[in-house]
C-alpha cells in the first residue's frame, strides 16, 4: 500500500512539475516587461536598462495618410528619458494584455497598451516584443510600437 501511495504521489509531483515548467518561460517574459514598465514608472534607469540585451533594437511605426514609416530610437536614449524625466512627470504605460508565444528560448509577446502622462491619456498602440533566453535569464532584443490616440477602447 504505501508503495502504491509513493507512487502516486511521485506521478503527482511529476504532472505538477511539468506543468510548472510549461508556465515557468512564460511568466519569466511577461515579469521581464513588467519589469521594464515598473522600472520606466519608477524612473529607475538600472531596472529598464537590465530588461534589455545590449545591442537591443527599439522602432515606432508612424502611421501617415501616405503610409507608414519607421522610426528608431537608441535603447540608450529611452534610458537616459527615463532617468531624466521631471519628478513631477508620472509615465504609466499600461498593458491590457500579455500574449506570448516561445520556441526554446526565443519569445514573442504582443501587448496592447494605453500610455498616461501625469493620470492623462496619452495614447494607445500595441508594442510587439522580441526577447532571447540568454545566460543572464529572459532579455528583450526588440520592440515595435504602434501609437494612436483613436480606437483605443477598454
Amino acid at each position: 500500500m504505501k508503495t502504491r501511495v509513493f507512487i502516486l504521489a511521485g506521478l503527482f509531483l511529476a504532472i505538477i512539475g511539468f506543468s510548472a515548467k510549461a508556465q515557468t518561460d512564460e511568466q519569466a517574459v511577461e515579469q521581464v516587461i513588467k519589469s521594464m514598465f515598473d522600472g520606466m514608472r519608477a524612473k529607475n534607469p538600472e531596472q529598464v536598462a537590465a530588461a534589455f540585451s545590449p545591442d537591443a533594437i527599439m522602432q515606432t511605426v508612424m502611421a501617415k495618410p501616405d503610409g507608414s514609416t519607421v522610426g528608431s530610437n537608441a535603447v540608450a536614449d529611452f534610458v537616459k528619458r527615463i532617468a531624466t524625466t521631471p519628478a513631477e512627470t508620472q509615465l504609466d504605460e499600461q498593458i491590457l494584455d500579455y500574449q506570448i508565444k516561445i520556441d526554446g528560448t526565443m519569445a514573442s509577446a504582443w501587448t496592447p497598451y494605453k500610455f498616461y502622462v501625469n493620470g492623462n491619456f496619452s495614447h494607445c498602440g500595441v508594442n510587439s516584443f522580441q526577447l532571447v533566453k540568454m545566460a543572464e535569464g529572459w532579455k528583450i532584443v526588440y520592440i515595435i510600437d504602434t501609437r494612436r490616440k483613436e480606437n483605443c477602447e477598454d
